[in-house]
């Protein structure tokens, strides 16, 4: 309770509103880009040492993908975010830094 006596408000929060967009376990649109690398491979040569390669490709950037995504759903997000920020970085670390 607050010191007024009133109730603080609750907001529901329902999850599919904010809950990450993940397909098989990794971030939707590297999965999806993986897929059309992988597949590109495939059919461009069509034939089995290529298939193979796509195929291990594929399964690599899966694993990998999905270890991201349990890291941090967003990462993807966050580092093509901070590519923009780049010029604004200061020249020093800190304003309290010594001379």
């Amino acid at each position: 309770m607050s010191a007024g006596g009133e109730q603080l408000r609750r907001t529901i929060l329902h999850r599919a509103l904010h809950r990450p967009n993940l397909l098989m376990g990794g971030e939707r649109e590297l999965v999806m880009f993986s897929m059309l690398i992988s597949g590109g491979l495939i059919v461009s040569a069509l034939n089995l040492p290529s298939i193979v390669v796509g195929t291990i490709v594929w399964f690599g950037a899966i694993v990998a993908l999905r270890q991201m995504a349990k890291a941090d759903p967003y990462m993807s997000a966050v580092y093509t975010r901070q590519l923009k920020y780049v010029p604004f970085y200061a020249p020093r670390s800190t304003p309290y830094r010594v001379e």
